[in-house]
């Protein structure tokens, strides 16, 4: 494919066009749960031409929607847990001894190594006990138990700060190398206009974050993450979905990459170097 596209650079174009788009697509179930079921039967689907053996094919079948955890794309997981050197435990771990891995079945397994691959912390960002406010107050304490921004971007209190990936920026479905190109074409806005009119600092609005944050809750109570019967590291310990995007990419690109002067407190001085 690389000389087709090394000779016709608008093909180029046209691919990544329609990975978007097929992307987007495959992402509609998440958002609208009664779509799911077209997805769902593709996935049994494939399981069945993967796995013949009836009980293994039924511990590998999830009990909740598709997408409210993170969806594996993938051609050789199941043939990976059907070798001959693979067993599959479906128990959970409550023990590891100096040879091996207990189960709660008992059963002791032995173990050269463990990986723990037990998700991600998402919704706990490092970085913000680091980050102190106007009032003095952490970030980390203002985003405990649920962390909130406006677009994912500013955060009110906290003026001149820009956070990439922020609250409810992930994605279920396709790249958030998009999310992170209008956050920063929003970031590079700002700036400008804040250096043009001599501005110090701009922060969000108190009122304009609150706004932004019920809207995502708003259309995050119909998606897949809220109501598909599954626990997974998206929530955080409020049980609020604060990880990801309810909406498209393309929709996410529309609202944040515009700079609104109006939703932000603006004020005028120099700025100090530090």
């Amino acid at each position: 494919l690389a000389p087709w596209l090394a000779r016709a650079p608008w093909l180029a174009r046209v691919l990544r066009a329609g990975l978007y788009a097929a992307h987007e697509v495959g992402g509609l179930p998440f958002r609208h749960p009664g779509l799911a079921r077209a997805g769902e039967l593709i996935a049994r689907a494939h399981l069945r031409r993967q796995v013949r053996e009836p009980a293994l094919r039924a511990r590998l079948t999830p009990d909740y929607r598709i997408g409210c955890k993170r969806v594996l794309l993938s051609d050789d997981w199941y043939p990976a847990l059907q070798a001959p050197n693979v067993e599959l435990v479906s128990v959970a771990a409550v023990r590891v001894t100096p040879d091996g891995v207990v189960g709660a079945d008992g059963v002791e397994r032995a173990a050269d190594a463990i990986v723990l691959g037990t998700g991600f912390e998402v919704t706990t960002a490092p970085f913000a006990a680091r980050v102190q406010g106007r009032d003095g107050r952490r970030l980390a304490d203002e985003w405990r138990p649920s962390p909130r921004a406006h677009l994912g971007t500013t955060i009110a209190g906290y003026p001149n700060l820009f956070v990439l990936l922020g609250p409810n920026t992930a994605l279920g479905h396709s790249s958030v190398v998009l999310i992170i190109e209008a956050q920063l074409a929003h970031a590079v806005a700002a700036i400008e206009y804040a250096g043009a009119r001599g501005l110090a600092t701009l922060e969000p609005r108190a009122d304009a974050q609150a706004a932004f944050v019920a809207e995502v809750d708003r259309r995050m109570a119909r998606t897949v993450w809220l109501t598909g019967g599954c626990r997974s590291w998206y929530l955080d310990a409020a049980g609020r979905n604060s990880a990801t995007w309810p909406r498209s990419v393309g929709a996410f690109r529309r609202r944040v990459a515009p700079f609104r002067p109006e939703e932000y407190v603006l004020e005028a001085g120099a700025v100090a170097a530090g």
